[in-house]
């Protein structure tokens, strides 16, 4: 695969779970009124798609394919955007 192509799919791969931890996880109707609705999707896509980065190079460590590459990001998003939430709130 290309350098691009991956990249791109990291991205893909970070926003969708970094959107769908939003989506999943419903906070209090106060807590959406404080904390603003696309403010906190924007934040959470992009905190999914450090994750994705992260997870990603961390895979490349031990990895020698590209579909466990972006496993390693898919899970590497997973636990970070799973850890902000945890400290955040």
């Amino acid at each position: 695969m290309s350098p691009t192509l991956i990249v791109l799919l990291v991205l893909i791969i970070g926003i969708v779970i970094g959107l769908g931890a939003v989506r999943i996880v419903r906070r209090s109707w106060l807590t959406q009124k404080l904390a603003g609705g696309r403010r906190a999707e924007f934040t959470s896509a992009l905190v999914g798609v450090a994750g994705a980065f992260i997870g990603f190079h961390a895979a490349a460590l031990f990895a020698l394919s590209t579909i466990v590459l972006l496993v390693g990001a898919a899970i590497g998003a997973i636990v970070v955007v799973w850890v902000w939430r945890e400290v955040r709130i």
